[in-house]
């Protein structure tokens, strides 16, 4: 713990020599994950901060802040001084007061080897009208602690749950505390009633009166010596303020028996408010362990929650507006064709669920399962529709939706969802993305591809090469700085010969440009698994690369 807080000093003391803001223009940010990403109150603009990276050795940690431009698709690093010190798992809720504030409580850092963690209490505003962090020091607030949930409600933040880990212990939290944005106090709630369990990584969603509702989360039990027990929770709790939003109000507790189509259990689910007095849920991941595997149920689908019918429902795609109309118009076509009779339509299709298997270098398999919803009505296989989604931005019909994950960012601007990076495993292997979708909320006709993932950003590196290689750059490990991380990715591009994606070239036969885009994902997977990976097996996690990032078809 010492070390940790000394390694934190340090840091902040590098960060104290910056004295002025500086913004400039940058590329997408490096992959990450448990970062916090937000809309602007005020501005058409996403705002990431903070996160981690693990590389299979060492685990780095970030405070950069970056702001996403929407109508530019561009990024932008702003550097401000004296910001918070790195962390993850923290939270973060925007208000509009004075120009915008993002306000940040909590959150982890861990040691380089992702064995200790330090868990933060501070609770910090960054005033996006003047570009100045502040730390708001008051007493009575939360204990440290990551994986907690804050909203913004009414004046007041509001904060639930969340759990702190040790070297030698854990412990999962249900309390609740607010923070009045008026009088900067904290207050510690009591309500009434009987509450949710423990539990951390849960929705947590304010109402337009200024209730709070709770559903799903995660906990763990230590049943025995060092073995632990998870609980992937999936009851729903409405957190009732009798007043008018007041720090006297008296709270309660009460259970939500919802209707509908519930989501399946899961863990790392990202949440947001929809329009028409909806939240959302996107993705997550359902564990299986069995004997000799694990087995992860990654998802990529959406649900939706009316507050106001209390009913859960699961997103349905419904194709972009002139495919419809093209569908439309050969079906009357065919119907006039065959004399008037009525034209017999098949039954609409339901959601399609893929499966993908995909067996590491150790022999642990990993099941990603891809859930597309149908579409509104049946697809034609005409040349003419063909070409016609190639024009819309699909690849000969593809769906161009994220690929299955956990821990996703989201934020919803405008009434547009925005999904930034997540993660997947194969094997004992972790696959940190930072590729950028969007979809209209309203329309729900299709998924926009802002940013795709470069595969070359990911880096994974053995656990048997951490004791050769440990000694040599345990500043850049531990600190995270991006110079560091820059000279690492630039090795492991060296490794792979600078190989690039490969694109058709003019006059190219499709059979020679397969051949090409085969021997790029074999080349990358190689380089990831080492030259004593059996081919088979090589073959195998390059066809599930080509797949998660580009839909090759190799």
């Amino acid at each position: 713990q010492e070390d940790l807080e000394a390694l934190i000093a340090e840091f902040q003391s590098l960060d104290a020599k910056k004295t002025q803001v500086i913004e400039s223009s940058c590329p997408p940010p490096s992959p990450r994950l448990n970062c916090s990403f937000c809309a602007h109150p005020e501005r058409d603009e996403l705002i990431l901060f903070g996160g981690e990276y693990f590389n299979g050795q060492k685990t780095f940690l970030y405070n950069e802040l970056y702001i996403y431009n929407i109508r530019k698709n561009s990024w932008a690093k702003l550097d401000i001084p004296n910001p918070p010190p790195r962390r993850c798992a923290h939270q973060a809720a925007v208000v509009p007061t004075a120009g915008g504030q993002l306000w940040i409580f909590g959150g982890e850092f861990a040691s380089p080897n992702g064995e200790q963690f330090y868990h933060y209490k501070d609770l910090w505003v960054l005033h996006l009208a003047t570009k100045t962090w502040e730390q708001i020091k008051a007493p009575g607030g939360p204990s440290g602690r990551s994986g907690h949930r804050m909203v913004a409600c009414k004046r007041q933040l509001i904060i639930f749950g969340g759990f702190h880990e040790s070297a030698r212990d854990f412990i999962y939290y249900n309390d609740v505390y607010t923070f009045n944005l008026d009088s900067f106090t904290w207050s510690k709630l009591a309500p009434a009633g009987m509450g949710p369990a423990p539990r951390s990584g849960c929705q947590m969603t304010p109402t337009p009166e200024g209730n709070i509702i709770i559903y799903g989360g995660y906990s763990k039990q230590r049943i025995k010596k060092d073995v632990d027990k998870g609980t992937l929770h999936t009851d729903m709790f409405l957190l009732k303020a009798e007043g008018t939003g007041k720090e006297e109000d008296r709270w309660s507790w009460s259970r939500l028996s919802p209707s509908g189509v519930k989501p399946s259990p899961r863990s790392g689910f990202a949440v947001a408010a929809a329009p028409n007095n909806r939240c959302l849920l996107f993705g997550g991941v359902q564990d299986e362990e069995e004997e000799e595997s694990i087995e992860g149920d990654f998802f990529n689908d959406i649900y939706f929650y009316d507050i106001g019918k209390n009913r859960w429902f699961p997103a349905q795609l419904k194709g972009p507006k002139a495919e419809r109309r093209k569908r439309r118009r050969g079906r009357q076509a065919e119907a006039e064709a065959a004399g008037g009779e009525e034209l017999q339509l098949p039954p609409p299709q339901g959601p399609l669920e893929i499966v993908k298997e995909v067996v590491a270098e150790d022999g642990t398999v990993m099941t990603i399962k891809q859930m597309i919803p149908g579409a509104a009505g049946d697809k034609s296989g005409s040349e003419e529709e063909e070409e016609e989604e190639e024009e819309e931005g699909g690849a000969l019909g593809q769906p161009v939706e994220p690929c299955p994950r956990s821990s996703a960012m989201v934020a919803v601007k405008h009434g547009v969802l925005y999904v930034y990076g997540g993660m997947f495993e194969v094997g004992d292997r972790q696959v940190t993305l930072s590729d950028l979708h969007s979809i209209d909320l309203h329309r729900m006709d299709q998924w926009k591809v802002l940013l795709e993932m470069d595969p070359k950003t990911q880096e994974w590196l053995e656990e048997s090469e951490s004791d050769e290689e440990e000694d040599d750059d345990v500043e850049g490990a531990e600190g995270g700085e991006e110079e560091d991380e820059e000279s690492s990715e630039e090795d492991s591009e060296d490794e792979e010969g600078e190989q690039q994606h490969p694109a058709v070239q003019p006059g190219e036969a499709q059979a020679q440009y397969l051949a090409r885009t085969e021997q790029y994902w074999l080349g990358l997977a190689r380089s990831h698994m080492g030259p004593e990976a059996k081919d088979k097996k090589v073959l195998k996690v390059a066809h599930a690369m080509a797949k998660t990032f580009y839909e090759d078809p190799i």
